[in-house]
């Protein structure tokens, strides 16, 4: 009786309610309604894997809080969902059916609809479905809203016709993009921002009987048909019902060319109609053909473009328009025997200013994979795949294909200048599950070996260029002064001179300096970065959220920025270096009087000492929205990021703002024409260096090369060479595969932990997410007699040894800042295993990090230490080192501090005390130089005259026995007097002055 009285009510306000879904009669044929939710207790409050409802928001506040409350006037049943909210990020609630339990199949229903009693506070609120995929965390999500505009409950109808493709998130990057319906997984609802407010909510229910074009669709296998000129292009279009069942009712299809386009019915093609009908019982994936014939006319001209209309009845059209394109001829851009200068300077003469303000922008493939037409409607230059932002699946074809598809939508431009993609592969093909993923710049630092750091560039620009992406946003080339920094480990270490070393994974990636190999089906372009000081800001300087350093500011001098943070760039501007980014952080220098500035707004350092000092030829590349952080309002951002000297923007989503915001700046004079002229120039020319012009789609011959054996044991050996070895009492180590031993740790056995930051997603993630061995897979791969327990619960007594596998889980930038949640410390679970093994036997501890753990008052009790960073995929390389197969030879590329206290602390430092000094790593090799400090007087000789000679291989060979011999001295009386003098001769070797350095090395001896 109260639902009948309440439905009288609903009907008497239908005429004062906005939503003409509300009290709309059912159809005479239409199936009784079929209810999801009646929150009467019979779904649990309960979060995933579980099914239930449960509440999700940006921070611990967001969080709506839900109620089952008993209520008089429910519109059904004796009690409604309840919730008060007060939103500042985003928040709302789910219901996720049990991940155990079948999907439903809602395909049969026209939509969705439920009581919900309104506010009259104007605010929207979007409804979401989960559809697809293996389970409700792994499934697409379509949305679409209704307004809260009226007062009193009422009953909303939201068709399955009104739901969009989300295209700002999706968990697990898309499965189809088709709603299909028959594999549902649940239901969520986004509440408002920035009001105080409740809601009550009830009757969750399927109705109505779904219309043929829900259950049918007709589709194109293309959406852009490139022909040449005089060619005849033919475009399949195909019937798909859902679950391939027979279609049910006929669909007819009426095609013709209509205007619209740049080409001429006629003169340029023969303009072609017609209709053709799939009868009622056609079989799904039927297919028609239409063709549609061009013209030959000889005159060289820009690429036309033909509309060709299809008017579907029975099943639900096309999304867009197809388009046959005459593929632009004749021009002499296109003449690939011409210079690159001369092709540059035709197209550029050509272009118009909306054209090239497309080139300059770069837009996230996500905000342009449900209107993939805007490529060719914005003439976008480029697009990239953030961290994580991958195909489904996430393997190289998809990857291919994915790229391909965006690639063929720059074909619909009058010049068909194709996309240059981009992604982040940082430590190998990182966001691709199941490539090769080497150790990050921190270890390749570490492993203290050029040839090895460009094998690694080599390795991964084929596995990158293999899946269609021409370029990559590598490598790092900051030089990171301080451990507090969520960044560290991209950094090579904190010497400048140890990065500029390193910088031979720019030849790589790219092959020769002047550009010539780019078009290789194997290199890609690099991108220097962060430019310039990123590794220098100081804590607490971030005003970035909740970061402390990243994005913070660089206080120096004058002196000190182009002796630290300079020095790598002018090396990778030598190499041929394709690409320069800038950094998020602001520059603060001495005497200059302008105070902190952002780098993408410092036109001195970019325009004046990057393109100008240095010779810069590349083209300059924004950070991840970066131009947003410049003090101004949109306009003034981009005016001001543009004419410091950047090429491109990062817009990521913003791209139509930016293209409108650019073209107003210029034609308002606040940027120039030789501006645009300038950048555009720069990235065309690398676009014709890379080949895309004549190759625009992937080149797949090598994705059998991915994550291929010959890669891995390329990330195997550069695994081994960078663990150091940075205490081994009594020869512990090497093991002895004879030998007992006892692993515990949470980093012995978890790829994802290893691997870092950056790996599949942004982030990374504890965890089996990628193809790869652990460290205690290795270990056992190479024979040894292993026992494990992760948390040393396990019983202790009769073993030889113990190895605890300690250290960090991934992070990536300024969420894995100091402070952020972060400190330098081992967590409760490591110390505890640590403390546990090392009481029972003798152990060596590996720190799994992307920087030095504060271990000083273990280290007693730690019979053998080792710096393994993140080794990535290869945990063979890290057993390799552990039972002697390769000795111990890497060296710390980082000063590793006894205390967070003492940080920032470096090599050259006035005071300099650390737990172990720049440059340490003891060895495992047999032959270590011996006698005292005659010996060394005598190598200090010899080294002075390979210098004299320019002779690095016998320079280097003197030094490092010294070293050893020094470091056998010191033991582990490491003291001020031993450790600066040690780590300044580290930096000595690294510049060439071979005997100056053992020199050092002399005074750090006689200090033991």
């Amino acid at each position: 009786m109260r639902r009948t009285a309440l439905l009288v009510c609903a009907t008497l306000l239908t005429g004062l309610l906005p939503l003409a879904a509300a009290g709309t009669a059912a159809g005479a044929d239409d199936p009784a309604p079929f209810p999801v939710d009646r929150f009467e207790g019979e779904v649990p409050f309960a979060s995933p894997p579980a099914g239930g409802i449960f509440t999700w928001g940006g921070d611990a506040d967001d969080p709506p809080r839900l109620a089952l409350t008993e209520r008089a006037d429910a519109p059904e049943g004796a009690k409604v969902l309840t919730g008060t909210y007060d939103i500042s990020g985003y928040g709302g609630f789910t219901h996720d059916f049990a991940f155990a339990e079948p999907a439903h199949n809602w395909s049969a229903s026209k939509g969705i609809r439920f009581w919900w009693e309104g506010h009259g506070n104007g605010k929207k609120v979007n409804f979401e479905l989960k559809d697809g995929g293996a389970n409700g965390e792994a499934s697409e999500l379509w949305t679409t809203s209704f307004t809260d505009d009226f007062t009193g409950w009422k009953q909303i109808e939201l068709p399955f016709t009104s739901f969009v493709y989300r295209t700002d998130y999706q968990p697990v990057g898309g499965i189809d993009q088709i709603l299909g319906l028959t594999a549902m997984w649940g239901y969520g609802l986004t509440l408002p921002v920035g009001i105080s407010g409740q809601f009550a909510m009830d009757g969750v229910e399927l109705y109505g009987k779904a219309d043929q074009s829900l259950r049918a669709s007709v589709t194109t296998d293309s959406a852009v048909y490139p022909v040449r000129e005089g060619g005849t292009a033919k475009v399949a279009v195909t019937l798909g019902t859902t679950g391939s069942a027979p279609l049910a009712d006929p669909v007819t299809v009426t095609y013709e060319t209509t205007t619209g386009g740049t080409a001429s019915g006629g003169a340029d093609y023969k303009p072609v109609h017609g209709e053709f009908t799939f009868p009622a019982g056609t079989a799904s994936g039927a297919t028609r053909t239409i063709q549609v014939p061009t013209r030959k006319d000889k005159s060289a001209e820009p690429a036309e473009t033909i509309p060709l209309k299809l008017t579907v009845t029975g099943a639900k059209a096309p999304a867009q328009t197809p388009q046959i394109v005459i593929d632009a001829h004749g021009l002499p851009y296109l003449n690939g025997k011409l210079p690159v200068q001369r092709r540059v300077a035709d197209l550029l003469s050509r272009m118009s200013l909306a054209e090239k303000a497309g080139q300059m922008t770069q837009a996230e493939r996500g905000a342009v994979v449900a209107t993939p037409g805007d490529i060719a409607s914005y003439d976008l230059g480029s697009l990239l795949s953030g961290g994580g932002s991958t195909p489904t699946p996430n393997t190289p074809a998809a990857w291919a294909k994915m790229i391909d598809g965006f690639q063929l939508r720059a074909r619909a431009t009058r010049f068909q200048i194709p996309l240059i993609y981009g992604v982040d592969a940082v430590h190998g093909h990182n966001n691709l599950v199941g490539a090769t993923i080497m150790p990050h710049n921190i270890g390749i630092g570490a492993a203290r070996d050029p040839q090895l750091a460009y094998a690694a560039g080599k390795v991964t620009a084929t596995e990158v260029r293999a899946t269609g992406v021409p370029w990559d946003f590598a490598p790092c080339l900051c030089v990171s002064r301080d451990e507090r920094w969520g960044r560290t480990y991209e950094s090579f270490g904190e010497d400048p001179a140890l990065v500029e070393q390193m910088e031979t994974v720019i030849q790589g990636l790219q092959g020769r300096a002047d550009g010539t190999e780019l078009k290789r089906n194997d290199k890609v372009l690099a991108t220097a970065k962060h430019f310039v000081g990123d590794g220098g800001t100081t804590y607490g300087s971030s005003t970035t959220g909740s970061y402390t350093i990243d994005q913070g500011v660089t206080q120096v001098t004058r002196k000190q920025l182009e002796a630290v943070h300079l020095a790598p760039y002018q090396d990778a501007v030598d190499r041929g270096v394709g690409s320069v980014m800038p950094s998020y952080s602001s520059l603060d220098l001495a005497g200059d009087g302008q105070g902190p500035v952002k780098m993408h707004a410092r036109a001195d350092m970019i325009n004046g000492v990057l393109k100008g000092r240095m010779g810069f030829d590349g083209f300059v590349v924004s950070d991840w929205q970066a131009i947003d952080q410049i003090p101004g309002d949109y306009a003034s951002d981009v005016r001001t990021s543009v004419n410091a000297g950047l090429d491109m923007i990062m817009v990521p989503n913003a791209y139509k703002d930016f293209h409108t915001t650019l073209m107003a700046e210029v034609n308002a004079g606040r940027i120039s024409a030789k501006r645009i002229d300038d950048a555009v120039s720069r990235i065309l020319t690398q676009k014709f260096k890379l080949g895309l012009f004549e190759k625009p789609y992937a080149d797949t011959s090598g994705a059998a090369d991915i994550g291929s054996a010959e890669h891995r044991a390329v990330a195997r050996q550069l695994a081994a060479r960078s663990q150091v070895l940075l205490k081994n009492e009594n020869g512990l180590l090497p093991l002895a595969t004879s030998q007992k031993v006892y692993v515990a740790g949470s980093d012995a056995d978890d790829i994802g932990n290893q691997s870092g930051g950056w790996t599949v997603t942004w982030q990374g993630s504890s965890g089996n997410i990628t193809k790869g061995t652990t460290i205690l897979a290795g270990m056992r791969n190479a024979g040894g007699s292993v026992t494990y327990s992760k948390d040393a619960s396990a019983p202790t007594t009769g073993y030889d040894v113990g190895v605890v596998v300690v250290g960090e889980t991934p992070y990536a930038e300024g969420a894995g800042d100091v402070g952020n949640g972060n400190d330098l410390e081992l967590s409760d679970a490591d110390k505890t295993a640590v403390d546990r093994v090392c009481a029972a036997m003798r152990c060596a501890v590996l720190v799994v990090a992307g920087r030095p753990q504060l271990i000083g008052d273990r280290l007693g009790d730690i019979d053998a230490l080792v710096a393994s960073w993140l080794p990535g995929t290869e945990g063979d390389g890290v057993a390799d080192v552990l039972y002697g197969k390769r000795a111990f030879t890497g060296r710390l590329p980082l000063t590793w501090p006894k205390s967070e206290a003492q940080l920032p602390i470096n090599v050259g430092d006035t005071t300099y005390d650390p737990q172990f000094p720049y440059g340490w790593g003891l060895t495992t090799r047999t032959k270590i130089t011996e006698g005292g400090d005659k010996t060394l007087r005598a190598l200090s000789a010899e080294a002075g005259e390979a210098q004299k000679a320019h002779d690095e291989k016998a320079g280097r060979a003197l030094v490092t026995r010294a070293r050893l011999l020094v470091q056998e001295r010191i033991g582990g009386r490491i003291t001020p007097a031993t450790a600066k003098p040690f780590a300044d001769a580290d930096h000595l070797l690294l510049t060439g002055r071979y005997g100056a350095a053992v020199e050092k090395l002399r005074a750090a001896y006689r200090a033991a």
